[in-house]
Parts: C-alpha cells; sequence; structure tokens
C-alpha cells in the first residue's frame, strides 16, 4: 500500500512546495527566469517555460528534474506514488554493478512485484511471470518488461491527470496584466 507524503524523499516534498510557490509568484512578474535558494550551497534554476516542456511529452516530464519532483508529488496524492518508484528503481538498477544484481533485483522485486510486495504495482499475470522467470539469473535486463508496462500505464494515465490537475494548470496560468 502506499505510505503516503512521508515515503518522498524530504527533499523532493520540500522542491515540490518551492517550486509551487516560485512558479506561483513568478506569475505575478515579467521577469522569466528566477534563482530560488534551496540550500545554502545549491541554486534552483528555473525557467518560467519549464511547465509548459513537460506537456510536449512524457519524456520531457520525467527527463526535468522539476517536473519529476511535482509528478511525484502528484502520484503521492493520486495514491500512485509506487509507479513512479518502481520505475525509478529500474532505471537505478539498470546500470547496477553486476556484483550486486542478484541483492538488488531481488529487493525490487519483492518491494514492488512480488505477491507480498508492499508497493505493489499494477502489472498483468504475464509479466509478473516473465519477470519471476527472469529473477532466476538477474541481469541488467531483467525488469525491463515490468518498467515498460509501468512506463505506459503512466504515460497512458497518470500523465494525462497530471496535465489537467490544478497543480499543473496553476502553473501555466498566464500572468494577469494591469
Amino acid at each position: 500500500m502506499c505510505r503516503g507524503l512521508e515515503s518522498l524523499p524530504i527533499t523532493c516534498l520540500e522542491r515540490a512546495k518551492e517550486l509551487k510557490a516560485l512558479f506561483g509568484s513568478l506569475l505575478q512578474k515579467s521577469d522569466h527566469s528566477i534563482t530560488g535558494q534551496l540550500k545554502k550551497s545549491d541554486k534552483l534554476r528555473l525557467n518560467v517555460d519549464e511547465p509548459l516542456k513537460w506537456k510536449e511529452s512524457f519524456e520531457k516530464l520525467l527527463s526535468s528534474q522539476n517536473g519529476l519532483c511535482l509528478f511525484r508529488a502528484f502520484l503521492v496524492s493520486e495514491f500512485s506514488e509506487e509507479n513512479i518508484a518502481f520505475y525509478l528503481a529500474c532505471e537505478d538498477y539498470r546500470v547496477t554493478k553486476p556484483s550486486k544484481l542478484a541483492t538488488k533485483a531481488k529487493k525490487i522485486y519483492d518491494e514492488f512485484i512480488g505477491s507480498d510486495a508492499p508497493r505493489e504495482v499494477n502489472l498483468d499475470h504475464v509479466t509478473k511471470a516473465i519477470t519471476k522467470e527472469n529473477m532466476e539469473c538477474p541481469s541488467q535486463s531483467c525488469f525491463d518488461l515490468a518498467q515498460a508496462r509501468i512506463y505506459t500505464l503512466m504515460e497512458k494515465d497518470c500523465y494525462p491527470r497530471f496535465l489537467k490537475s490544478p497543480t499543473y494548470l496553476e502553473l501555466n496560468r498566464k500572468p494577469k496584466m494591469g
């Protein structure tokens, strides 16, 4: 089951709140870029047009650190954060050292795919069976099919809802003149 907002890294929650505030205040100004402080050493650079790019494609949303944070926060509010968590775990797994593949594969499988998985993702029986078979000899591609199914699910279902969400729509609201 979804663990709620506490399952998100605190930096992601803070960043999502900060982005909403910064983009909101940006809409009141004519300046099209802003620099806000995340930490003393880390600057966050935002462009007022960035949210518009997220509408172009799901891939552009995921490739934006700001977009990914807001999308993840949106999924938490929709009780489906496990989808992006699984997708990102698979991305991380793909670059895992061969000596650590088996351990990491088991952890991902147990958390997201197994029958008693605490954050079980919605996969069809065939995909689950193929992924379970791939677990016998874990390779960097053993989750590819499952990850592709979840990506498609998010792209066709969650992404369109995100684009219609009040938070996203507010980010794209045109500043009022006069």
